[in-house]
């Protein structure tokens, strides 16, 4: 087959213990999955269902690459998240067996410009320009669930140059990942390769050039970005 141009290389990210790495389909994430985060941006976690947004897969950057501060923003806020990565898929998938679905974990940072948000929020416009902007989802490597399991609990925090900023635990999710897996089938046909970025807790807040931002999840892992 030949191309009118040569295309990109696939986006893939790297698998605790092995060579082979994980390509990357499409990445998923859900709004407002920890019920003091929806507080700190106004919103009652009580009367919501579910939603997702997405950005785009090479919107994913790979441990020891730097987050460059984007253009067209004065407030880019940190957030930080569990990784869900799917090694089958499917639609209208029963809860009962969505775990199949999961290949494994991983720590991640949802960037956001959350000015432009903002003003899209106030418009009734799509988000993309707040949150699929280049290089806006630094992740670190996939943890399989063959050897940690299926993490339900566990410290989730994130640190700007040494600060706690964010802190809670897996537990907190609104939305559990084999309910957020079931849902997301019945809008989307799912498949292998998907990511799920699975929500962030409270403390959201914003970040400068310089900063250092450590993010940690128990039994998963770290992840360390600095903002240039």
């Amino acid at each position: 087959m030949s191309y009118v141009f040569t295309p990109p290389p696939a986006v893939s990210l790297l698998v605790r213990g092995q060579d082979d790495r994980f390509p990357v389909h499409r990445v998923y994430c859900v709004g407002r999955n920890y019920a003091e985060h929806a507080i700190e941006m106004g919103h009652d976690p009580d009367k919501e269902p579910p939603f997702f947004f997405q950005k785009n897969p090479d919107n994913l950057i790979v441990p020891d690459l730097n987050f460059p501060y984007p253009p067209q923003s004065n407030d880019v806020h940190h957030e930080i998240e569990m990784v869900v990565a799917l090694h089958k898929g499917g639609t209208d998938i029963p809860v009962d067996e969505a775990m199949d679905c999961v290949y494994g974990y991983g720590v991640s940072l949802d960037m956001t410009r959350r000015d432009l948000q903002g003003e899209m929020k106030k418009l009734g416009r799509p988000w993309e320009i707040g949150k699929a902007f280049e290089k806006s989802a630094p992740c670190g490597e996939i943890v399989p669930a063959s050897d940690i399991g299926h993490p339900e609990n566990g410290a989730i925090w994130l640190k700007v140059n040494g600060e706690m900023r964010q802190e809670g635990d897996l537990n907190q999710m609104i939305w559990k990942v084999p309910e957020m897996i079931s849902y997301l089938s019945g809008l989307f046909e799912l498949a292998p390769g998907d990511i799920i970025m699975s929500g962030t807790p409270a403390g959201v807040g914003p970040v400068q050039r310089g900063d250092v931002m450590h993010g940690h999840i128990d039994g998963i892992g770290e992840l360390v970005v600095n903002v240039v």
